[in-house]
This record gives structure tokens, C-alpha cells and sequence, in this order.
């Protein structure tokens, strides 16, 4: 059998560790150079595909691959590219094939969320129906942690790691100013539907009067009444409240005004403002707010080891169940044990997968609505396990820089996307 050609693509948004996927797959096929011929890296992700703007990964060194361990965002390029169904739209996936075909592509790694799951998975079927099967393998990427059937989504405990550590040190500071100065400080994080990121920054309170006091989770109804007494109780407790905030709770309702991502989510953010504006107009205590946004998702320099590790070990596991010959699947983390924590690799069809959401769980949250239980601490707790600095130059991290070598064109025709 001829030697096919393997593609690599990252999907959404970027996190800090969906590099240490890439160096997986790419070692890993380096090292089964018998089977799998050259991997080809999609520039700006799938959109790569589309137009035939691929990456020639075999032009960088075996260096520069490892030192996409301790880089963050997409080395390669993602994209916030949603293809249509296929009664909406097959041509995208008869392109995609066409594309394939043309360079010999018989493996497709995609690295993302929900949404690139369902790619991946009709990507599978189609190849198949049109007579040159293609093995479609999911690397599940989410820092928001709401995939299902696997313990977490690499990118999450980083993120997990970098909003208890941010939480903790502006605890700290509020405290030290709180008597004249500032009452209320708001930390908005990400977290669309689920609320994982804002219970990992419940991590940091360890002992009563610890911040934060409040975490806000889209599973719960946001009730001003409680929240504004929650709040006032707190600062006349312990001098100053501080609140963990996920993107994701609606303050005032359902707006209709917010943009729509290629996705087809709505545009989040902002809710810290919001909340601080109700603060102020009910209780009148000074505050300050920040929201996380790109800098969460992008902190390689505080990146929890166990998310790193899990990264990479995904990315290696995609290449060893397509040399197996497997395809719809998505590579899956299993914990078998809390303390010590313990997890292997494991498998999902892409059919549960893709376009399902996995929430936190009520047992994980308190009684009140406003924090976390034991069991949350439980499962989080060795997700931010560990240390894994990157590597720093006159003060700076040393991230990697790739050469990018586009890979020569064949087919005569564009695609306009």
C-alpha cells in the first residue's frame, strides 16, 4: 500500500498548551516514517485545507517541534470556521476531499472543540462515500472544558491553574488596601455555557475569608437580590469581596444586541462591568474589575504540568490509533484515580461527541449557588498540578518560531471561503 500523507489542523480559539498537540503528532509520525509520509500543517487551520494553503511541517527542525511543548496559541494558525452541513453545503467537503486527494492525504488530526468534532466526524463518512476513506482522528482542545467522554480538554488546567493564581494574588492585594481603599474587585474569566474556569478559581480559598468569596456560574441563575446581599455580608465580614465571574452569566437577561461568531455563538464579555455597575448603584462600595480574556488562554508562563503533559500525550495517542487503523474517534483522557491522580488514554465515536456540551455538575457547586464543594475541589485540584516554565532569554520566555514552508499548489482551481 502506498504511503499516505497525514493533515494536521487546530480549530477556535487557541490555548496555551494546543502546541504541545502538535509536537505529539508531529514526533510521533516523525516516528512512523514507514507508515505515515509527510505532515502537512493547515495555514490559519481548516481554511488551509480549503484553499490548499498548507505547511510543509518536515522543513522545521526536530528543535523547533519540541519547543512547540512550551509555546502557546497556534503555531500553525486556527480559524473560527464552521463548515455548513453537508445537505447545506457539500462542495466544502468535496473541496476538503479534493484537496486530499491531491496530496495524498489518508490522515486528518483536528485539533479543537465541539465543533470541530463534528468536522472531523463527517469527514469520515464523506471519504468513505466518495471512495477514498480517509482516517479521521479528533484531538479534543478546549480551554472551557465542556467536552464530553473525556475527564478534561487539554488547554482547560492551564487555564484553571492561571484564574486560582490570579484570584489568589488579587485577594491578597485587596486585602492589603481594602480599609480606605477598594471593596470589590471582579475577575471576569471565560466560560460560554459551563462554568469550570470560574470553579477553578475557587481552588484558592483554602481557609475562611480567603478569596474569592463569590463565583458566578452560567448553571445557576443569576439572582441580583442574593447576589447584592452575598456581597454587602461579605465586605462587612471580612473588609473587601472579590468574585470570579464566568462570561457566560446573564446579569440583565437575554441581550439581543451582541455580535455572532463563525461559529454561530454569541459574542461574550463584559459581564464584570456589569456587575460592578449594579455595585455601585446598590451597595456604593469603590471596586475594580479585569477581564482575563486573551491573557487566560495564552499564559504559557503559568501553565499547569499535568495540562501540558495531557497535551502532548493526545497528540502522540491521535497518531497511534491511525496507524491502528482506527477513525472516528476521538482520543479521550480517563482518570482512574484523585490522590494520586491518575489517568490513561482512551477512545470516543465522534457521533457523542461533537456538538455536546458538558456541564458542571450540580453536585459541584454549593448549596447557595456561590462556590464550590469538596467534589469540585476533587477534580480540580490535580488539573493545575505541577510546574512547566518555558524557557526564558534576557527576562522573556522563549517561545518558537517556525519557518511555515508552504507546500506547492496542485490543483488549478481556488476556493472561495
Amino acid at each position: 500500500m502506498t504511503k499516505k500523507n497525514a493533515f494536521y489542523a487546530q480549530s477556535g480559539g487557541v490555548t496555551a498548551v494546543i502546541n504541545a498537540s502538535a509536537a505529539g503528532v508531529i514526533e510521533a509520525a516523525r516516528e512512523h516514517s514507514d507508515t505515515i509520509g509527510t505532515v502537512y500543517a493547515g495555514r490559519d487551520g481548516i481554511v488551509g485545507a480549503l484553499t490548499e494553503d498548507l505547511i510543509d511541517t518536515s522543513a522545521e527542525t526536530d528543535e523547533a517541534i519540541a519547543a512547540l511543548r512550551h509555546t502557546p496559541a497556534g503555531a500553525f494558525g486556527s480559524a473560527r470556521y464552521k463548515l455548513k452541513s453537508l445537505e447545506e453545503n457539500r462542495a466544502q467537503y468535496e473541496r476538503l476531499i479534493e484537496v486530499f486527494k491531491a496530496h495524498n492525504i489518508g490522515y486528518f488530526f483536528y485539533n479543537g472543540g465541539g465543533d470541530s468534532a463534528d468536522t472531523c466526524e463527517k469527514i469520515s463518512h464523506l471519504s468513505d462515500e466518495m471512495g477514498f476513506p480517509i482516517q479521521a482522528i479528533h484531538i479534543p482542545k478546549t480551554m472551557d472544558n465542556d467536552l464530553p467522554h473525556t475527564d478534561c480538554s487539554p488547554g482547560f488546567g492551564s487555564v484553571a491553574k492561571y484564574t486560582a493564581v490570579s484570584i489568589r494574588e488579587a485577594g491578597f492585594d485587596l486585602h492589603s488596601m481594602c480599609k480606605t481603599s477598594t471593596k470589590v474587585f471582579i475577575l471576569e474569566v471565560m466560560g460560554r455555557h459551563a462554568g469550570w474556569t470560574a470553579a477553578a478559581g475557587g481552588l484558592a480559598a483554602e481557609h475562611e475569608g480567603d478569596a474569592p468569596h463569590i463565583l458566578l456560574f452560567p448553571e445557576i441563575a443569576f439572582d441580583a437580590d442574593k447576589f447584592l446581599a452575598k456581597v454587602d455580608e461579605t465586605v462587612k465580614a471580612h473588609g473587601f469581596c472579590t468574585i470570579v465571574a464566568s462570561e457566560g452569566v446573564e446579569v440583565a437577561g437575554a441581550r439581543d444586541d451582541r455580535d455572532i461568531d463563525a461559529f454561530g455563538h454569541v459574542q461574550l464579555g463584559g459581564v464584570a462591568p456589569q456587575l460592578a455597575e449594579l455595585i455601585k448603584k446598590k451597595l456604593g462600595y469603590k471596586y475594580h474589575y479585569a477581564i482575563a480574556d486573551y491573557l487566560m488562554r495564552a499564559a504559557r508562563h503559568v501553565a499547569s504540568a499535568t495540562d501540558v503533559d495531557q497535551a502532548y500525550a493526545v497528540g502522540r495517542a491521535a497518531v497511534e490509533y491511525a496507524v491502528a487503523g482506527k477513525s472516528g474517534v476521538m482520543v479521550t483522557i480517563d482518570r482512574q484515580n484523585d490522590a494520586p491522580y491518575e489517568w490513561t488514554i482512551g477512545e470516543a465515536p465522534l457521533s457523542e461527541v461533537a456538538n455536546v456540551e458538558k456541564f458542571m455538575p450540580r453536585n459541584f457547586i454549593s448549596e447557595d449557588g456561590f462556590h464550590i464543594t469538596d467534589a469540585a475541589r476533587r477534580y480540580l485540584k490535580p488539573l493545575i498540578a505541577g510546574e512547566s516554565y518555558p524557557p526564558y532569554v534576557d527576562g522573556l520566555p522563549d517561545y518558537a518560531r517556525l519557518t511555515l514552508k508552504p507546500v506547492e499548489k496542485k490543483l488549478g482551481t481556488t476556493f472561495q471561503v
